[in-house]
C-alpha cells in the first residue's frame, strides 16, 4: 500500500493551449484539483514553491484554502526554499494552516533549487554570514523553525502587556500539535538524506539527485532511502519515518492521453550539470497501462518509498489532471499492490 498524491509546479502562461493563463487561474485550479483528488481517493495534494517565476510561490494562503475545502487529503509542499524564509513568521503561517486543515499539513522544505535570479534570497532580506554558504543559512533557518513549531519558549514577556501573559517565557503562536513530525526535507544527495534522518525529518526525494555514481537513477535513489532509514534507526528516533518520491507517470487510456504523451516517456535517465555539480535526472513514464505496470515494477525507489507524488502538467487544466490521477489510481495502482 502507498500514499499516492499529486505534485503541481503551478505554472501559468498565456501560451496557446494553456488552461492556466494567470496566477488566479493557477491558484483556483489548484484548489479545484485538490478537491477532485480527494473525491477520487488520492492521498495528497502537494505544491512546488518558486520565487521570481510565473509559478506557485508563497504557499500558505493556498494550503489554508485547500485545507478549508477538503477534509481528508494530506496537504503539502515540495519544497519550500528555506533560504527565503523568516522562520518565525513561517511558523505562524504553518501553525495556522495546519489548524485550519485539522492537522493534515505535510511541509516539504529544503535548501532549494536553482532559481530565476542570482541570489534571490538577498532581495527578501537574507544573506549568509561571511563564513557560511546559502545552504548553511537554509539549515540555520530550518533549525529555528523546527524549534519554534515544537513549542520552544524564548521571548521575554513585556511587564506591561496589552493582554495578560501566562507565566514564563513566550513562544510562537499558534502551536499545532504534531506538526514537527510532519516536516520533510528535500534531499538531493545520499549524505543529505543521512543529515535529514539525524534531524528527525521525513525524507522527500524527487526526480533529481545532485550526484551521479553511474548507476540508474532509481537505484541511486533507493540507496539514498536505505541510508536514510539506517541513519534514522541509529539516531534512536521513536516514530516511524516517511519517505516520498516523485515521478511523471501517465497511463495512456484515451485519445487525449495518446495525443499529449503518446510518444512515451523518457526511457533513460539524463545526466547534466546544475550549479557546477553533476546531477542525475530520473526518467518519466508514459505507456498503455499493462506496459506501464511492468515498467514501474522495476523502479526500486518507488518500491522503497511509502509515498508517491505524481507530478502533473497543471497547464492542461484541473479536469485533465484529475483524469491523470484517476487513471493511475484505477488502472495501475491496484495491479502493483499500491491499492
Amino acid at each position: 500500500m502507498k500514499n499516492i498524491g499529486f505534485l503541481s509546479f503551478g505554472h501559468w502562461s498565456d501560451s496557446p493551449g494553456s488552461q492556466t493563463r494567470s496566477a488566479a487561474d493557477t491558484l483556483l485550479q489548484s484548489i479545484d484539483l485538490a478537491v477532485a483528488a480527494e473525491e477520487l481517493g488520492a492521498d495528497g495534494a502537494y505544491f512546488r514553491v518558486h520565487h521570481f517565476a510565473r509559478q506557485l510561490a508563497s504557499p500558505f494562503p493556498l494550503l489554508a484554502a485547500v485545507g478549508a475545502r477538503t477534509s481528508r487529503i494530506e496537504i503539502g509542499t515540495g519544497v519550500i526554499d528555506m533560504r527565503y524564509e523568516n522562520p518565525m513568521y513561517m511558523a505562524e503561517d504553518a501553525g495556522s494552516a495546519d489548524l485550519i486543515s485539522g492537522g493534515r499539513l505535510q511541509l516539504g522544505i529544503s535548501r532549494g533549487s536553482p532559481e530565476q535570479v542570482i541570489d534571490g534570497y538577498r532581495y527578501f532580506g537574507y544573506a549568509p554570514n561571511e563564513d557560511a554558504s546559502d545552504a548553511d543559512m537554509a539549515r540555520q533557518h530550518t533549525d529555528v523553525f523546527l524549534k519554534v513549531i515544537d513549542n520552544a519558549k524564548f521571548a521575554q514577556p513585556n511587564p506591561s502587556p496589552m493582554f495578560p501573559n501566562p507565566p514564563g517565557l513566550l513562544g510562537i503562536e499558534p502551536q499545532s500539535p504534531g506538526l514537527r513530525d510532519r516536516i520533510w526535507w528535500g534531499a538531493g544527495t545520499r549524505a543529505t538524506a543521512e543529515w535529514t534522518a539525524e534531524q528527525g525529518m521525513n525524507l522527500m526525494s524527487s526526480t533529481l539527485l545532485t550526484e551521479d555514481t553511474g548507476v540508474p537513477f532509481h537505484q541511486l535513489q533507493a540507496e539514498q532511502i536505505e541510508r536514510f532509514r539506517e541513519t534514522w534507526e541509529s539516531a534512536g528516533h521513536k516514530r516511524e519515518p516517511r519517505v516520498s518520491v516523485s515521478r511523471s507517470i501517465f497511463a495512456l487510456v484515451d485519445d487525449r492521453d495518446r495525443a499529449y504523451f503518446g510518444r512515451g516517456g523518457q526511457d533513460a535517465d539524463q545526466v547534466g550539470i546544475i550549479d557546477g555539480t553533476t546531477a542525475r535526472f530520473g526518467r518519466s513514464y508514459a505507456d498503455e497501462p499493462d506496459r506501464l505496470i511492468e515498467q514501474l515494477r522495476e523502479d526500486e525507489a518507488i518500491a522503497a518509498a511509502d509515498t508517491l507524488l505524481l507530478t502533473v502538467p497543471n497547464q492542461l487544466g484541473a479536469d485533465y489532471n484529475a483524469h491523470v490521477i484517476e487513471s493511475i489510481l484505477t488502472h495501475v495502482a491496484p495491479a502493483l499492490g499500491w491499492r
